[in-house]
């Protein structure tokens, strides 16, 4: 089994620690409602909250052929999908226990895909090496974007796409069982988050919209679409973890980018 990376950030090796240790139990929630004989859930999602057609279609192009990367994928379920719809797919992720069960869900497919351990601040590839670079709920966990957002383009080939979900900065601000606010919009944090038993606690940092658009154009991006999907309706919305439908109904729950390299 390939090692986890190594890092000097104590931030990347806390927030590591914590999705290894806590990797068997996401994967178990998340394949809850998986019927015996069904193959657990794969796609290329765009956070829990994003389920239109309308949403994916403007931010992500024909997937059938192109070389495409998922960072931080975690279980595989971004990766799995991107090759169920005809990407050559490779899936980097930091946990060791997240691509035991990346490989696993892999093998249940019976897709090719590629899983690399290595961080997003670091990656472990070749320059030029990817059409799309795609990535669903994961940025809030990253200290240093701009190191992020340049090993992305890095990787991307001249006019390469690359195409994110990250939780909504504003709807990050707020108690989401209180419905209050409870956190500076300013405040950058980082935020320690208890998650059950687990040690340590997952660490978050509040980056503004801003913060990612300054990113991404200073790794020589151009950002092409910012949106903030989603309804007044809360019966359009399921309550998952900090995902309540009246809230959502009433601040954007996602924020989904679409930048060309």
């Amino acid at each position: 089994m390939t090692e986890s990376p190594e890092s000097d950030a104590p931030e990347t090796r806390e927030n590591r620690d914590l999705w290894d240790a806590w990797s068997d139990a996401f994967q178990a929630a998340w394949r809850a409602d998986t019927d015996e004989g069904e193959l657990p859930p794969a796609g290329v999602f765009l956070g829990p909250d994003v389920h239109d057609d309308e949403t994916r279609a403007e931010v992500l192009p024909d997937l059938d052929g192109l070389d495409a990367v998922e960072l931080g994928c975690g279980g595989g379920q971004g990766t799995v999908g991107l090759a169920l719809e005809g990407a050559n797919a490779t899936g980097v992720d930091f946990s060791t226990g997240q691509l035991r069960w990346a490989r696993e869900l892999r093998a249940a497919y019976e897709v090719e895909a590629d899983f690399v351990a290595g961080d997003v601040t670091d990656l472990p590839l070749a320059d030029d090496q990817f059409d799309l670079a795609y990535c669903s709920w994961v940025f809030q966990m990253v200290d240093d974007l701009h190191a992020c957002f340049a090993e992305a383009h890095r990787v991307l080939r001249p006019d390469g796409e690359f195409v994110f979900a990250v939780p909504h900065p504003f709807y990050e601000t707020f108690d989401a069982d209180e419905r209050e606010l409870d956190w500076s919009y300013f405040d950058r944090g980082p935020e320690r988050n208890p998650i059950g038993e687990y040690d340590p606690d997952m660490l978050v940092y509040h980056h503004t919209v801003g913060d990612y658009h300054e990113a991404l154009t200073n790794a020589g991006f151009t950002v092409e679409r910012l949106l903030e999907p989603g309804s007044s309706d809360p019966d359009v919305y399921e309550e998952q973890w900090s995902h309540k439908p009246d809230l959502m109904a009433m601040v954007p729950p996602a924020l989904v980018v679409k930048a060309v390299a």
